[in-house]
């Protein structure tokens, strides 16, 4: 602080000498790369507002020259706080899409499996790591849309240019001019992390590697005063090198620590932000580093504000900041079109799956949700789009990358229920017919389970599907009685399943169709209670629907699932006996046991509310219900378990799986989960029930009553989410662990 006391001045000095010579200074602001830690430069941005310091010139690299390009296009440092806070950044910097971007016959398997596998060139490919980020792209556009027509970036209300790195040179190319969002995007491409970026007919990558500092471009721009704010962090210590990553780590940024420390010797005005306990890749900390920008910020609030003061006694105030807005440019009237890089889906599929019109006005938040209904669809790995200004109106240009039309998927899950498996998923679209998606899943372990679907959509909007569907598993159940295990038995179980449904929205799913089932029971373990061996098949024609505005399927902060399926059972075959404490009978009547048509309901649902950016409250709403329905265990739901696993499945914290077998349930769970760190949660759970309510089933026994609780600690990891519980019932007495990894079959 004393040095920039001093530099501050010699600055005044200068100005005075500068004021008989009548030329105005011109003051720039140069902003270093950094990745996570650049979000500090937001506290000198809010610095500056506060004293009422006029920039005239920015510059910045990477997270530098986002945070630039956002000031120079008229953001305040208020309003870009306010937006890094707001940033999903989890999203923003991966490939992953918000689960509200996805169509809703693609919600169930987005993001599921550990690894995906594309189908390139007659052969299946390792996934490259690096990153496309269509979010990334969607919310620069939007950002930015305000000033989607200057394509001179000395046209913004701040003059601004930022650095990118041509790949074929190795060279720094200062970008002024073309599309500001490319521009940026280009600037922040760190190789093997991010995908390399076409601008202007050069493929650009980070400027972090040749020029993290762009101090000099600052000063090239014309600013008589540099004030030049840095988050690097600079070359490791000796100490600090222990493996070979951090070797690579350290000859990687060789040139970029000697050019910092050329261009800070430039500054007029050094900014140092500490922030020694932060990495590039701490976005899961953005507040933090945020927060520590502030408390920099407000250290040279004083010098910011004594130059500010300084200046308008001599200039005037004609050198103070005034309030600077970005240009009022609320929606564009788009009048003509284009579409670069279609191979394997055609126009009229994009443009009807976005819904996008010409001769229309539309948003920058409307535009990033017409192509986000077409991403939805997972036939495209990119969709950016940029505006060119014409004499009737604007047109957009779509810049269209496709996905491979199959993959091959790999995950691993386990449960204390079914145990470990792998997962194998192979998905193909446009393989029997245009417009479908054909998909089998096999779960190899020690249950055995298979699926496979083919779905075919139609319609001009492509919203109307039918899908024809096929399972066959086999599950090894514990019986209970009396919340004590009383014996054990093998399903099979085979669905066949033909249905159509409509989808009017990204979250709303509704349909009917028919199904047909078949189980076969046999019992490993004799229990005292009833007991079923042999087949039983039956029709179910149902009606459904889904709804679906979870923000991700692992650890959702917000939104809510809804499923509602009613059903009517008919043509029951059965064939099976019945034993009763080890005891064969053939006598069904004699159990009370009929085999009529009964109607069936049932409903999940369950939402997420945040309390506070760590906290989320959880409300989780079942019923099952059969009505007149004469046989026990056969179609009844199986109340028990943590994590979905099998048909009819009611969860409930306290209980193991098939713990309680009922014609009528009810159930309602309360949680609370709680961010510890950027993957590790914590979460308590309570809930309680009624079952055997509807007096129309078997016996007409009377409602009973349970209740329950849980608490886990779970992480989210490459293969999927682990979770570690522990669960008590009221009803049962006992302490009971229940561990999870990965996503269910």
């Amino acid at each position: 602080m004393k040095k920039a006391a001093v530099s501050l001045l010699l600055l005044l000095l200068f100005f005075c000498i500068s004021y008989y010579a009548q030329a105005q200074p011109k003051i720039g602001l140069a902003l270093s790369g950094g990745g996570a830690k650049g979000l500090a430069h937001i506290g000198i941005l809010k610095a500056l507002d506060s004293a009422g310091l006029k920039i005239d010139y920015v510059t910045g690299t990477s997270m530098g020259s986002i945070m630039g390009a956002l000031y120079a296009a008229g953001y305040n440092g208020d309003s870009i706080e306010r937006i890094a806070r707001a940033v999903n950044w989890d999203v923003l910097l991966s490939n992953s899409a918000s689960l509200r971007s996805m169509s809703m016959s693609e919600k169930n398997e987005y993001d599921k499996y550990a690894i995906e596998l594309p189908w390139v060139n007659h052969s299946f490919r390792l996934p490259s790591g690096v990153l496309e980020s269509q979010e990334l792209w969607l919310k620069f556009s939007e950002l930015f849309f305000p000033v989607y027509d200057i394509k001179d970036f000395s046209k913004f209300p701040r003059q601004f240019r930022c650095i990118a790195t041509d790949v074929s040179t190795g060279e720094a190319v200062v970008m002024k001019e073309g599309e500001i969002v490319s521009a940026i995007r280009s600037s922040m491409a760190i190789p093997s992390v991010f995908t390399a970026v076409d601008y202007q007919g050069k493929k650009m990558v980070d400027g972090g590697i040749v020029r993290n500092f762009p101090v000099r471009d600052a000063k090239e721009m014309g600013a008589d005063y540099v004030i030049g704010s840095s988050v690097s962090g600079g070359l490791l210590t000796k100490d600090k090198i222990n493996n070979v990553f951090q070797v690579l780590l350290q000859i990687a940024f060789f040139r970029e620590d000697e050019d910092s420390k050329k261009e800070k010797k430039l500054c007029d005005l050094y900014v140092h932000q500490p922030l020694e306990n932060y990495s590039m890749g701490s976005f899961g900390s953005a507040s933090e580093i945020i927060d520590s920008g502030i408390v920099t910020g407000r250290k040279y609030y004083p010098l910011f504000k004594h130059l500010a003061d300084s200046l308008s006694a001599i200039y005037g105030n004609k050198v103070l900041a005034t309030k600077i807005d970005p240009p009022h440019k609320d929606s564009v009237y788009i009048t003509q079109y284009e579409v670069r890089g279609l191979q394997q889906t055609e126009e009229s599929f994009l443009m009807h799956r976005m819904q996008f019109e010409i001769n229309q006005w539309y948003t920058g938040k409307e535009l990033a949700d017409h192509i986000r209904a077409a991403f939805g669809t997972r036939y495209y790995r990119k969709i950016i789009y940029s505006l060119e200004p014409s004499a009737n109106g604007t047109k957009i240009i779509f810049d269209v990358e496709e996905n491979p039309l199959t993959f091959a998927k790999l995950g691993i899950h386990y449960n204390s229920f079914s145990g470990i498996s792998l997962i194998g998923n192979l998905t193909s679209r446009n393989f029997l017919t245009p417009y479908s998606r054909d998909m089998v899943t096999v779960n190899v372990g020690e249950n055995m389970r298979i699926k496979g679907e083919h779905l075919q959509n139609f319609g001009k909007f492509k919203n109307f599907s039918s899908s024809i569907f096929a399972q066959a598993e086999q599950l090894t159940f514990n019986s209970y009685q009396g919340y004590n295990k009383d014996g054990a038995f093998t399903q099979s179980y085979i669905d066949l399943d033909v249905n159509f449904r409509v989808s009017p929205t990204r979250s709303l799913l509704m349909g009917v169709g028919n199904r047909f089932e078949l189980f076969h029971y046999k019992p490993d373990i004799t229990a005292k209670q009833v007991q079923v061996k042999g087949s039983h098949s039956f029709f179910n024609a149902y009606t459904f629907i889904k709804y679906n505005t979870l923000s991700n399927n692992i650890y959702p902060r917000k939104g809510r699932k809804i499923d509602v399926e009613g059903g009517y059972i008919y043509n029951q075959t059965p064939d099976f006996n019945v034993y009763g404490n080890g005891y064969r009978t053939n006598n069904y009547d004699s159990l009370d046991l009929k085999f009529n048509n009964f109607f069936r309901l049932m409903f999940d649902g369950i939402n997420y509310t945040p309390l506070s950016r760590r906290t989320t409250f959880i409300q989780h709403l079942q019923a099952g219900m059969n009505f007149n329905n004469q046989q026990v265990m056969l179609n009844d739901y199986r109340i028990g378990g943590m994590s979905y696993e099998f048909r009819n499945q009611v969860l409930f914290a306290g209980l193991n799986e098939n713990t309680i077998n009922s014609g009528s349930v009810a159930t309602l769970q309360l949680g609370m989960r709680y961010q510890l760190y950027s993957s590790l949660y914590f979460t308590a759970r309570a809930n309680a029930g009624y079952y055997d309510f509807i007096s129309s089933n078997w016996k007409g026994v009377k409602p009973t009553f349970i209740s329950g609780y849980s608490v886990s600690l779970g992480y989210n990891f490459i293969l999927g989410p682990l979770e570690i519980s522990a669960m008590y019932s009221d009803q049962s007495k006992s302490l009971e662990p229940y561990i999870t990894l990965g996503m269910a079959f």
